[in-house]
């Protein structure tokens, strides 16, 4: 389906024209009445029937004017067929009988700012999931770009740990015809979709970075995580996201997590490991520290001849340094008033 813009906006010559056509009904009337009353019946009452008749059809062609807002579509379709998309703002006359269709008009996303009609009240809106219904949301597509913030999901990485995340998808509608006519509801499938993106990206990553894992599928292991490299696994799900919603006429513009983190089940256990793990880099820090004191305390007695020590003795020294450095508390020094040996 290829979207057709009509531009003609003959809207305010129309409404001019429909006015005058509608007092000159009135005025039709009136005349004849004052000819029946004058005795010029066959007269007097052709005009008086044109007059009601026309006072009664002419409201139809008024259902012909509709009004575009910015960032404001209408997709107009005449007994079944489609007639073309108004897109541009103005003031528009088109077939009277032509109907707006838009299939997702009752369907808001989370956090997604639809079209709504002129002096919508405020109403409680019943929720499903990430998609809400409100009866009183007019025919129009919205251009404006809008926001799904899906809700958070349960995906397993590549190691099998269930990791919980949140997307949230900046798009807008770039063809009105695919979107209204390629899909059955373009909201609806766009939420689907990109939560069918991010479990396909979600599970070739790692939570945090895991020694022998590809995940650019270029056959070499690399250091990409959830945690660490959230920037390029968003843009990723962006891709293919767009990869998906491209036949129902959708644009993504930008794909964000907004939440990550292990699925509650786990949490505790990943907790005690990250904390492991940095205790034991951490000690590891210490050693390495404290190891190159020592070998420099050594290489400074020897280079200045402050005392010569023997192999024992310099064992002797190097762990009671190595204690001292390592140590979790302050060392309690003990002095040796006698001789050295």
């Amino acid at each position: 389906m290829r979207e057709k813009i009509l531009k003609a906006r003959t809207g305010m010559p129309m409404l001019i024209l429909f006015i005058l056509l509608y007092l000159a009904a009135i005025g039709l009337i009136i005349i004849g009445v004052v000819l029946l009353d004058r005795g010029v019946s066959a007269i007097g009452g052709v005009i008086l029937t044109v007059g009601i008749l026309w006072v009664i059809v002419g409201v139809i062609p008024f259902m012909g004017l509709k009004i575009i807002k910015p960032q404001e579509a209408l997709v107009l379709t005449l007994f079944g067929e489609y007639i073309g998309t108004l897109k541009e703002q103005g003031f528009y006359f088109v077939h009277p009988f032509a109907v707006a269709v838009n299939p997702a008009a009752r369907t808001r996303l989370g956090q997604s700012g639809d079209v709504e009609s002129e002096g919508k009240l405020s109403l409680t809106v019943a929720q499903t999931g990430n998609v809400s219904v409100d009866p009183r949301l007019s025919k129009k597509v919205s251009l404006k770009i809008m926001t799904l913030s899906n809700s958070k999901q349960k995906v397993n990485d590549v190691l099998g740990n269930p990791v919980e995340i949140g997307v949230a998808v900046m798009w807008r509608v770039v063809d009105t015809a695919k979107a209204v006519f390629n899909v059955d509801n373009y909201k609806e499938y766009l939420s689907l979709q990109a939560d069918s993106a991010v479990r396909d990206i979600v599970r070739i990553y790692p939570y945090d970075v895991a020694p022998g894992i590809d995940t650019t599928g270029d056959g070499e292991p690399d250091e990409g995580s959830l945690r660490g490299s959230s920037t390029f696994v968003a843009e990723r799900i962006r891709k293919q996201l767009q990869e998906k919603v491209e036949n129902a006429g959708l644009e993504i513009l930008e794909a964000r997590i907004t939440y990550l983190a292990y699925a509650p089940e786990i949490a505790a256990v990943m907790l005690q490991r990250q904390q492991a793990s940095a205790i034991v880099d951490a000690r590891k820090m210490i050693v390495d520290g404290a190891v190159s004191i020592v070998e420099m305390a050594l290489a400074k007695l020897n280079e200045n001849d402050v005392v010569q020590l023997d192999e024992e003795r310099k064992a002797a020294m190097v762990s009671n340094l190595l204690v001292v450095l390592c140590g979790n508390r302050d060392a309690q020094p003990v002095v040796n008033s006698g001789s050295l040996y």
